[in-house]
């Protein structure tokens, strides 16, 4: 093995796994557009959805994201009506989201997506689930 082998990107682990998940949350926008919403709107609504109400830190912990960047898309959500951003009542630099009446409405919509994307990713069963498997065992590393 050459010195340099190390830097060919056919050697990198990062890039396979950059280029699909740019390309699968391309696949994901034509049906977050008919719903007016982007991947990182429909990912943080996915996690208000499971949890009903949660802090912006515990939100951050499930998507892997920090503030900074939650900030705008939690405000772009509130413009929306699709949520409620609140302070907590016994912890003042806590912020509480919560889901409104028209987010619950969204995920009504949206539940067809995940079976939309489906016929998108030509992945078996199989494969899928071990995929899944791979990448969160990954994730717990982060």
């Amino acid at each position: 093995m050459e010195k340099y082998d190390c830097l060919k990107l056919e050697n990198q682990l990062c890039f396979p796994l950059y280029a699909c998940a740019k390309e699968v949350v391309r696949k994901y926008k034509p049906f977050l557009d008919e719903l007016g919403i982007t991947y990182t709107q429909y990912i943080t609504l996915m996690v208000i959805w499971e949890h009903k109400k949660l802090s912006v830190k515990e939100m951050g912990e499930f998507l892997y994201l920090d503030s900074g960047t939650l900030t705008p898309v939690l405000k772009t959500l509130e413009k929306k009506g699709y949520i409620n951003r609140e302070r907590c009542k016994t912890d003042e630099r806590s912020l509480i989201v919560s889901l409104t009446e028209e987010g619950e409405k969204l995920r009504d919509k949206a539940v067809e997506i995940p079976e939309k994307m489906g016929s998108c990713v030509c992945i078996d069963k199989k494969d899928a689930a071990d995929l899944y498997r791979i990448l969160h065992k990954m994730m717990k590393d982060f």
